[in-house]
């Protein structure tokens, strides 16, 4: 249990109890932010009002890609099992949302039915009608990976403007309202034909403020050969460095998601080595989804205080009986300015302000008479819960993760790598002869031997002095040879014998191909004569 207790006259008297991260987010949203949001208008502007299961519902991904990149193929691969609703092929297939989640018995749950479940976090969707509802559905199904998290699965993005109309819904708003809530924003590209489209543009675009979820799939890439590989990375790097404004690089992961043999195998290691960082980026989501939802209600408290002062500076200017529209058409057209005072007056950030042109837009439909003035009350509220009830949240947050270090995902393709000799990396580097009866080190021991032997050994071993002189040949930092140093001293008598040497060299042999050194020394790495010592 974990409690705080207020200590300024705006706090309340009584001590906030929670149990949870999940149960304090509801509570400090419905009692101090959603009050602010009600008052100005915010959800008919922004983003519809948060509900419980915002807060409870497991770790959400989206994947967003133009059709045929592979994004239902990538889902396919994840789970090792098809999922209900599932269609693969060349031209657009999916047509639809598709929510892939776990569910005791498969089944298919329609869009209507879902925004009425308050147990799933859609309820909210409904604002998007009738046409995109019926767009809309969730595949549940027994699958260990979605026990931890849930995967949405877009509709193939298009080009040209009559399919974006013929869509009847508006689709870069509605991946915004998933981009909010979801942990992670996968944008998949192929490699074999790499294009975005205008309507892919503007998507990306919908997504700004969520550049910290995003990460970029280009798949299919065993189709091409590693000359073409450069030149499409490359490509689309500059691509996407015109439509994504972020000093920040985009982590874009290379490889082939499907569990078909590769079409050009040589750059095998460079997939799997991609696929296992990705794998990772995933499976951290458990881990860290109350740091996520934390996160973006501090987003979303920033954003609301912003939305006030806009609002009740509007409000201010408006005249009390004449001229009223005239008014109102000459504040949306000067609202830059309005911004730029608010920036001064309050020391905002100018990256807290909503977009100036679609702000312009949505208030050209609203009755300014009806917004509200400036309450200073509901301001301070969210500053306190910004300034102290926040901080203390972080402490339970850590709290949580310690309790539950090893939560990560399990089952499906992030079972296939995880051990065995198909595992990323085995038999490599400092695993090396892992396998093996003999030791691996006595394949080139006589080689170290003479270079031992020159080193003027005493009772059968080398001084540190002497031994360093020969490992600083290698030109590694001292920092890495002292960390070969203690792994080749088994015996921990600071000297090292002809095995020891041995070791040490080809530590730095496996350090010098480009592999990482171990924490501690491999069983199959120690030395015949001093196995005794350390069982």
């Amino acid at each position: 249990m974990f409690s705080w207790l207020g200590n300024d006259d705006r706090r309340k008297k009584d001590p906030e109890v929670f149990q949870t991260v999940s149960e304090g987010l509801k509570k400090l949203y419905r009692t101090k932010l959603l009050p602010l949001e009600d008052h100005y208008k915010f959800h008919e502007f922004h983003s519809p009002s948060l509900e419980d299961a915002d807060f409870d519902n497991k770790p959400m991904v989206l994947l967003v890609g133009q059709y045929s990149t592979g994004k239902t193929t990538f889902i396919r691969y994840l789970l090792e099992q098809e999922f209900p609703g599932m269609r693969i092929g060349p031209e657009p297939t999916t047509d639809s949302f598709i929510a892939v989640m776990h569910g005791d018995v498969e089944g298919i749950v329609p869009g209507n039915a879902l925004v009425v479940d308050p147990k799933k976090p859609f309820r909210k969707l409904n604002a998007f009608g009738n046409a995109f509802l019926n767009r809309f559905v969730c595949a549940q199904l027994p699958n260990p990976v979605l026990e931890s998290i849930s995967i949405i699965d877009t509709p193939g993005i298009l080009s040209g403007e009559k399919q974006r109309i013929s869509r009847g819904y508006d689709f870069a708003a509605v991946l915004e309202w998933f981009a909010e809530r979801v942990d992670r924003i996968i944008l998949l590209f192929d490699a074999h034909k790499l294009d975005i489209s205008d309507e892919f543009s503007d998507v990306i675009k919908a997504l700004k403020n969520h550049e910290d979820k995003i990460r970029v799939v280009l798949n299919k890439a065993d189709q091409i050969e590693t000359q073409q590989l450069m030149r499409v990375y490359g490509a689309l790097m500059w691509s996407l460095g015109k439509i994504v404004n972020t000093p920040e690089v985009i982590r874009v992961y290379i490889g082939s998601f499907w569990s078909h043999p590769l079409h050009i195998p040589d750059n095998r290691k460079l997939f799997e080595a991609e696929e296992q960082d990705l794998f990772k980026d995933i499976q951290s989501l458990p881990r860290n989804a109350a740091l996520r939802k934390l996160n973006d209600l501090i987003k979303r408290a920033r954003l609301a205080k912003v939305h006030a002062y806009i609002i009740s500076s509007l409000k201010k200017e408006m005249p009390a009986v004449f001229g009223k529209e005239h008014k109102k058409k000459e504040l949306i057209g000067s609202l830059g300015e309005i911004y730029s005072k608010i920036e001064k007056e309050h020391q905002i950030s100018p990256g807290d302000f909503p977009n100036l042109k679609k702000m312009q837009e949505l208030l050209q439909s609203h009755d300014f008479n009806k917004f509200q003035p400036l309450k200073s009350k509901l301001l301070d509220t969210v500053d306190d819960m910004l300034a102290h009830d926040i901080a203390q949240l972080m402490v339970l947050v850590q709290q949580e993760e310690t309790q539950k270090p090893n939560q990560v995902v399990k089952g499906g393709a992030f079972e296939g790598t995880m051990n065995g000799p198909f595992g990323h990396g085995y038999g490599e580097g400092a695993g090396e002869g892992i396998d093996e009866i003999e030791w691996v080190v006595a394949r080139d021991k006589p080689m170290y031997d003479e270079i031992f032997y020159t080193l003027s050994p005493v009772n059968g071993k080398v001084t540190g002095a002497n031994a360093k002189k020969e490992m600083v040949k290698s030109k590694l930092p001292n920092t890495v040879l002292g960390k070969i140093w203690k792994l080749a001293d088994v015996d921990k008598d600071g000297m090292l014998d002809d095995e020891e040497f041995a070791l040490a060299n080809h530590l730095i042999k496996v350090k010098l191909e480009g592999h990482e050194l171990p924490s501690d020394i491999p069983s199959h790495l120690i030395p015949p004569s001093k196995r005794k010592i350390t069982e």
